[in-house]
């Protein structure tokens, strides 16, 4: 007679993720990948604390994803140097977090959640400056 509240409170957010997504500018989607990434490495970093394997795996394989199939896919090429150099980063933060899930080494994914804490903090600092030159266009 009542769904599990477990079932309910998934399908919210799922759908809350999905109106935030079709609602969102590109550049708040570029925000979300950077949050999504950073909440998977903090994930595979609490699991390592625990010595959850798996879900330390599972949790690296998620931050991996949203870097390559996110972060770096939406890379335009026209962006010359800056994007070559993103594009770079990117490589190695995964090369990072194979070689940190692998030796089970939370320096490592330390390393790679300072990297993209920054990177995210630098991204939303030019909102108001991207948002103005999108209108103006």
């Amino acid at each position: 007679m009542y769904a599990n509240p477990r079932q309910a409170a998934s399908a919210y957010r799922g759908l809350e993720l999905e109106t935030s997504v079709s609602q969102a500018d590109p550049h708040a989607l570029i925000c979300m990948l950077f949050d999504g990434v950073i909440g998977a490495v903090a994930r595979a970093r609490a699991a390592l604390r625990v010595g959850e394997t798996a879900a330390r795996g599972e949790a690296t394989t998620r931050a991996l994803r949203l870097l390559d199939e996110g972060l770096k896919a939406s890379l335009d090429p026209r962006g010359g140097e800056l994007s070559a150099n993103l594009e770079a980063l990117y490589e190695y933060m995964s090369h990072r977090l194979l070689s940190a899930n692998s030796s089970g080494d939370d320096a490592r994914y330390a390393e790679v959640a300072a990297m993209l804490e920054q990177l995210r903090d630098a991204w939303r600092r030019i909102a108001p400056g991207a948002r103005s030159a999108r209108q103006a266009a």
